[in-house]
């Protein structure tokens, strides 16, 4: 699966001891939990000699385990002009099996063992995932370790998954929002590779069944230790696991690759973009502004990560006088997820019909120039810090939710200890750095403006009283 532009690092529900290091592996210094740490379990990180990054999160004796395999690979890559989709497209690819494990035999031993495997790829990095009892753990090792070094496809089995990778673009440009994400990104950016989606540009998915050369060279480029890191967390000795990891990964070869990425240039002025949709469907439209990220600057992160909730969330004014009290819009949300490079920060609405959306836009705005010129509510920035803090602690329920934090919060930097940096971070904010932020970056001739709009007769056919499209002093 692709995860959108649009998703946010923090949804980390989705998505204890410290060992001594076993022979041929390095233990990097791993400071001590304490009730002052966001993320409440120690975190174990060890390298192997090939580079390979383990990270180990012993929870107790809960019986279940899960593993995460995340490759820094995904849609920001994708530099070479006409290839793009590719990182998306080994996410298929890996589970077509190899000699010693083919598709059906892979499954067999997975099930087996009580497990369930899938996987996710993002702008920045491609996550493959399992989950099972605790004595589960070699099987999976076993297999994972076999596909990630040994994956063997033939032309014809790539040409079909090629195919299978462009019905599912199909089926997601059919989706409204898909399709709103996917015009936002290619009117904001000039140069830099965010200007695809995770999914890659149309016309380079349609020539992908002739690219089988390159696809080879993608997997050798970006598939290697170096590049790649296991998270593995649950009910297990991280000795014993390390042993496991050595076995299985030590004799793993390859040169970690390095590409030039296009930075963007600055965006000097005000882009606007309507689309018209073919269906019935209710206008939206969604407001970009281009800013650092948790790559290029982590207070920039943290205040991002809660301007979502701050401007936009269900306590929120905007929301409270836009969706509930004058009834314009049936949603408002934002748009952000860390990146590895500066990317967008984003909202969206959408509205009971299309005469309400230059009120909404109206009205979008002017909470974003009141928050320059006048900060943000310090309650309700304390209010939207504890929230956070406290959303991450609840939500670490399982083993799998516990190693899937961990796991998305270093896709974007590598660093396995970045989910307590953040929300360190997070927790830092003042609202003179919210202030600061939107004066420099929520700015008009930083904005990027798309709005669907329905079919002309449904358009007509919607009306809105003049009463309720009045914009607040």
């Amino acid at each position: 699966m692709n995860l959108p532009s649009k998703s946010s690092a923090l949804v980390i529900p989705f998505l204890l001891a410290t060992g001594i290091a076993a022979p041929g592996l390095a233990q990097a210094p791993t400071p001590a939990a304490t009730r002052a740490d966001p993320f409440p379990y120690p975190i174990d990180v060890r390298t192997l000699p090939n580079g390979l990054q383990l990270v180990m999160i012993p929870t107790g004796e809960s019986g279940l385990i899960a593993y995460f395999t995340v490759v820094r690979v995904g849609s920001r890559n994708e530099v070479e002009e006409g290839h793009t989709g590719f990182a998306h497209f080994f996410e298929h690819m890996m589970f077509r099996g190899t000699e010693a494990y083919p598709p059906e035999k892979y499954g067999q031993a997975m099930r087996a063992a009580g497990a369930n495997d899938n996987a996710f790829t993002t702008d920045d990095f491609t996550v493959y995932f399992d989950s099972g009892p605790a004595d589960a753990l070699p099987t999976i090792v076993t297999l994972e370790a076999d596909r990630i070094q040994h994956l063997k496809y033939a032309k014809e089995a790539f040409q079909t998954e090629a195919k299978a990778v462009l019905g599912e673009y199909n089926k997601d440009v059919a989706d409204p929002g898909f399709a709103l994400d996917e015009e936002l990104h290619k009117a904001a950016f000039r140069k830099s590779t965010y200007r695809h989606t995770t999914m890659g540009f149309l016309e380079d998915i349609e020539r992908m069944p002739e690219q089988y050369d390159y696809s080879v060279k993608f997997l050798q480029r970006w598939y290697v230790p170096g590049n790649t890191t296991l998270v593995v967390s649950g009910d297990f000795r991280p000795d014993e696991v390390a042993a496991l990891i050595e076995k299985g990964y030590g004799g793993w070869q390859g040169k970690e690759s390095t590409v030039k990425i296009p930075k963007e240039p600055e965006q000097k002025q005000k882009v606007t973009l309507t689309r018209q949709w073919k269906t019935s469907t209710l206008p939206r439209l969604v407001i970009g502004y281009h800013a650092p990220s948790v790559g290029t600057d982590l207070k920039a992160a943290a205040v991002q990560n809660l301007l979502g909730p701050l401007l936009f969330g269900l306590a929120s004014a905007l929301y409270n006088d836009l969706v509930l009290e004058r009834h314009l819009a049936v949603s408002i949300d934002s748009w952000y997820g860390d990146h590895r490079d500066p990317a967008l920060f984003a909202f969206e609405a959408t509205a009971k019909n299309e005469a309400a959306l230059p009120a909404i836009q109206q009205e979008m705005e002017r909470t974003l120039a009141q928050l320059a010129a006048h900060g943000p509510d310090q309650k309700l920035l304390a209010d939207v810090k504890k929230n956070q803090r406290y959303g991450l602690l609840m939500g670490l329920e399982t083993p799998f939710a516990i190693g899937m934090a961990v796991a998305a919060t270093l896709g974007p930097t590598g660093d396995p200890h970045q989910i307590d940096k953040l929300y360190r971070a997070i927790d830092e904010v003042s609202p003179a750095d919210v202030q600061a932020f939107a004066q420099k970056y929520l700015t008009p001739q930083n904005e990027t403006v798309v709005v669907l709009r329905p079919p002309p007769a449904q358009a007509a056919s919607s009306a809105v009283s003049p009463a309720a499209s009045k914009v607040r002093p």
